[in-house]
Formats: structure tokens, sequence, C-alpha cells
């Protein structure tokens, strides 16, 4: 029952960000007065598309911590990432543009890549807290990860420096959905100790930093080269975590192999819908 409605709660989520990606997408694009990092920040802050946008995120963000609350990290994240079929879907409504047949045949191998890795993973269930050492070292690497990737991108051309960015917003967001996880974890003794857990201002705190980073990576190129990356980076690190931090034990041996087979198509499918004009968008100027 509580595996139903987290899996619920994370399409509802992957439903939302969709939504907040494609306005944030509008909003973000710099126009030749806003090439300036302050001048496209204020940009941003003085836009109601991208503004509405960022409230969508925050509605789909509260899905998100009822599906972790209900559920396994190894299963929301890699759920949500149906955030990039919603987005072909509400990119054709809003850009007017229908998808075509390749683009409908990359949506169907990345929701039957998704349902199979999940029948295959099977994961169990794992302790609902993280003791804090785990955190130290899972915490730490994950600082150095999005240190070295921010470093490398700021050398790099746009398109493989969204996908580099991409990346680092990936590991953010795996982090903060484990904690969010942890956090709501610790409801069941009392709402006090929700309130008094570190995990719970260190979500804000990660959550934050991931958002900005977003942004960046938005602004460093087109989706076409970000979300796959971020997509299929934040579903594959909270599998990871799900394992290290909470013990949530995977379905490998006979499998992997088929496993791997559903990854390839979850790969294929979010490239190929990363490429659909639905999905990409278009400036606000050339779709209004």
């Amino acid at each position: 029952m509580w595996e139903v409605v987290s899996v619920a709660f994370a399409v509802l989520a992957a439903l939302g960000n969709a939504v907040a990606s494609v306005l944030q997408r509008l909003g973000a694009a710099p126009k030749p007065s806003t090439r300036r990092a302050l001048d496209w920040a204020r940009h941003l802050l003085r836009d109601r598309v991208w503004l509405a946008g960022a409230c969508v995120l925050a509605l789909s963000g509260a899905s998100q911590a009822a599906a972790l609350a209900t559920g396994r990290l190894a299963v929301v994240q890699p759920v949500m990432t149906t955030e990039l079929p919603f987005t072909l879907v509400v990119g054709s409504l809003l850009f007017r543009s229908r998808p075509d047949r390749r683009t409908w045949l990359a949506f169907a191998a990345m929701t039957a890549g998704l349902a199979a890795l999940l029948w295959m993973v099977r994961p169990s269930h794992g302790v609902p807290s993280v003791p804090g050492e785990r955190w130290l070292i899972v915490g730490a690497g994950a600082c150095v990860a999005i240190a070295v990737l921010s470093a490398v991108a700021t050398q790099l051309p746009s398109a493989p420096k969204a996908a580099v960015l991409g990346s680092a917003t990936a590991v953010a967001f795996a982090l903060t959905a484990a904690l969010m996880k942890d956090a709501t974890g610790r409801i069941n003794d009392g709402w006090g100790a929700l309130f008094t857990a570190w995990q719970t201002y260190t979500v804000a705190a990660v959550g934050l930093f991931g958002f900005l980073m977003l942004q960046l990576t938005f602004r460093a190129g087109t989706l076409v080269a970000s979300q796959p990356a971020l997509t299929l980076g934040d579903a594959f690190l909270s599998v990871v975590l799900g394992a290290l931090l909470f013990e949530e034990r995977l379905t490998l041996g006979v499998w992997v192999l088929p496993e791997i087979a559903a990854l390839a198509l979850i790969s294929y499918g979010s490239f190929q819908l990363a490429r659909a004009p639905a999905v990409a968008g278009h400036t606000r100027e050339e779709t209004w």
C-alpha cells in the first residue's frame, strides 16, 4: 500500500519538475542585456515565468519528500526520471510542437526501460535513518565531486560545459534526496525529532545550492547537453546512495546483464527525448 502511495507522489513530483523545467528554461535564457551574472540574476527575479517555475519546483519538492517518507530511495529517484517524458508532453503543449515518430519511440524506450529496471532490481527496505559517520564520508565525497566537476566545467565550451554542470547538479540533487529521506524517516520518533535533526536544515541548504546549480546549468547550454546527465546521474547516484546509506539491497547476480540492457534503454530514451524540440524548447521570443 505505502509503496503505491510513494510511487504516486514520485510521479507527481516528476510532473512538477517537468513543468518547472520548461518554465525556468524559458526564464533563464539570457537576453543580450543580461549576459553579466548580476544582470541575469536580476532578470530571473523579475521574470514572472521563471518565478512561476520556482513555485512549481517548491511544490514538487514537497511531493518528493512525501514519496521518500513512504518509500525507498532506490525506487523513488528512478521513478522521477519520468520527468523527461512529462517534459515532452508539457513542452509539446507550450511550444505547439507535435512529437515525431522517433520521439515517441524514445518515450516508449525510456518508459519500458524504467519499468523493467525497477522490476528486476527490486530494492529491499533498508534502515530508516543513517549513522552520522556515513554522512561524513558520503558528504565529503559529494563535495569533492561537485567541486571537481564545477572546476572542469569552467574550462569547457557550451555543450560539454552544460553536460558537466548537469552532472554536478545531479550529485547535489541525489544528496538532497538522501538527506530528505533521512530527515523524514525521523518522523516516526515525533515531529520534534524532525525539526531538531541537522538533516532537515541541511536539506534546505543543499537543495538551495542544487537549485542555483540548475540555473547555471540552464544558462550554460541546451537541454540536449545537460538533461541526460542530470536525469540519469540523479537516478543512478540515488540508487548507489540508497545502498550505501540506507542499506537498501538490490537484486543483482544473474540479473546484471538484463539490468544493464534496461539502463541502456533508459539512456537511449533520455538522450533522444532531450533532442526533441518540445523538450529542448526555444527562446520565449520564438515561442510566444
